[in-house]
């Protein structure tokens, strides 16, 4: 039996069959569509919202890509079951970013490699590079970054396979000797394991609703002797606040005055349309900055972008980089530069921020209003309700099938987590499920909420 449902559809609101695909998906989630379901005949419907047939088949297709359709030979498409079977977690505890809509990244991986083979030397993209990074990739990273730095001169970048090494290759530049740098109570993972296996200790430094406190930056470097701080400041990672540029500039303003060097890890900034200038603007001759690919684009590159305050900090940094990881994948950095020249980068950039604002959208219509999160970030963090603990949550989410990252991840130094969780949105590849996964870890919340207060 054919189902009632039927799409609504607007000339300004973005490609026809998206939109067909997206209410599919919508449809879905809200319950109004269900699995075994059959959509009207493709025909039938363009006639019914006239519009080319063409559109609604592009529309299926889109619908198929997503494993939402099922199409079967003479008897038309249904809505297909779940792909996954029953028990697994979904994982809301990695933040990737989702996968665009509108962008056919297969296709793109394939045009691209083409093209390179096309014009490039086959042995030379399959052999060893040293150094900081061809010029002509370091010129397209420059050309990338100028949308959040500005003109950036190609001799202070270095290409690194991911913002990982880049990071613990510039702390093992610094702070060898010292032993301390400075960051946030609440800080990135990342950072935490590069400071362990260098034996070097974080000093958390007290943050307020604007970030890091430029006195408590003060006092902190001369207990500790820190000469190297580290910030997260556009859609921190995990607490989803972005810095006043006020705050950078006072931040920028003590570092010049102590002498001290600012590492700037900036992966979310390209999805945000009001960043402030980031350090590396305000401050070039203090600031490493690091702009991985992996947040905006696809963590498959391996390939992130660092700013060194000059040419000669680039250079020291390749060979830093050289004994950890020898060098980043010669393929997927002429990938990721022709992607750039091409326009494909930005394509698949504006493609993964409105995917990324359609989950935040979910995200606050499903959970509960304590939830921080900026509009276009990929996750959200959810301080829990009174007499509510972390441990007890993950668990209960766990027993759901669900996954999610308690604040004990990102704390830095001593003292106690707070009574918090990082929820990811962009791991989970369709949006229909993603919406059921919060409204279960949504349940979960509100359920133990209401236990407690029977208790009391």
């Amino acid at each position: 039996m054919t189902s009632a449902w039927r799409p609504r559809i607007g000339a300004a609101a973005g490609p026809l069959y998206l939109q067909i695909a997206d209410q599919i998906e919508g449809a879905l989630a809200s319950g109004d569509l269900r699995a075994g379901d059959r959509l009207p005949p493709q025909r039938a419907l363009a006639q019914e919202l006239g519009v080319d047939l063409t559109t609604v088949t592009r529309a299926y297709a889109e619908a198929r890509r997503r494993n939402l359709l099922d199409a079967v030979t003479g008897r038309g498409s249904f809505v297909a079951a779940p792909r996954r079977p029953a028990g697994p977690a979904i994982d809301l505890t990695m933040n990737v970013p989702p996968s665009p809509r509108g962008v056919r990244m297969a296709e793109e991986i394939g045009r691209g490699l083409r093209e390179l083979l096309a014009r490039s030397d086959v042995d030379t993209l399959m052999s060893y590079h040293a150094g900081p990074g061809a010029p002509g990739d370091r010129a397209c990273a420059a050309a990338w970054l100028r949308r959040t730095l500005g003109p950036v001169d190609p001799e202070r970048l270095c290409i690194s396979p991911g913002a990982q090494p880049a990071l613990t290759a510039v702390l093992a530049m610094h702070a060898r000797g010292q032993g301390v740098a400075l960051a946030e109570p609440l800080t990135y993972p990342g950072l935490l394991a590069a400071a362990a296996h260098l034996r070097l200790q974080i000093a958390p430094v007290e943050a307020d609703q604007h970030g890091m406190r430029p006195d408590a930056i003060e006092a902190a470097a001369a207990r500790t002797g820190a000469r190297l701080i580290y910030l997260n400041p556009t859609i921190c990672n995990p607490t989803t606040e972005t810095m006043p540029e006020a705050r950078r500039r006072e931040i920028v303003a003590v570092a010049s005055r102590l002498g001290l060097t600012i590492v700037e890890d900036d992966p979310y900034a390209p999805l945000a349309d009001d960043a402030p200038p980031a350090f590396a603007a305000l401050a070039p001759s203090l600031t490493w900055h690091v702009a991985t690919v992996s947040k905006c684009l696809a963590p498959g590159f391996r390939t992130a972008f660092v700013v060194a305050p000059d040419s000669a900090g680039a250079a020291g940094l390749a060979r830093g980089l050289r004994a950890l990881t020898l060098m980043p994948a010669p393929l997927m950095v002429s990938l990721l530069s022709c992607w750039i020249r091409d326009g494909v980068a930005g394509e698949v950039l504006a493609g993964v921020r409105a995917e990324a604002a359609a989950r935040q959208t979910l995200a606050r219509e499903i959970l509960p209003a304590e939830a921080r999160a900026h509009p276009n970030g990929l996750h959200v963090w959810l301080p829990l309700p009174s007499r509510w603990n972390r441990h007890r949550l993950i668990e209960s989410a766990r027993a759901q099938g669900l996954g999610v990252t308690p604040s004990d991840a990102f704390l830095a130094g001593g003292g106690d987590a707070p009574e918090a969780v990082r929820i990811a949105l962009g791991g989970v590849p369709e949006r229909a499920r993603l919406a059921g996964a919060l409204r279960t870890l949504a349940a979960v919340v509100a359920d133990a909420e209401a236990a407690a207060h029977e208790v009391v």
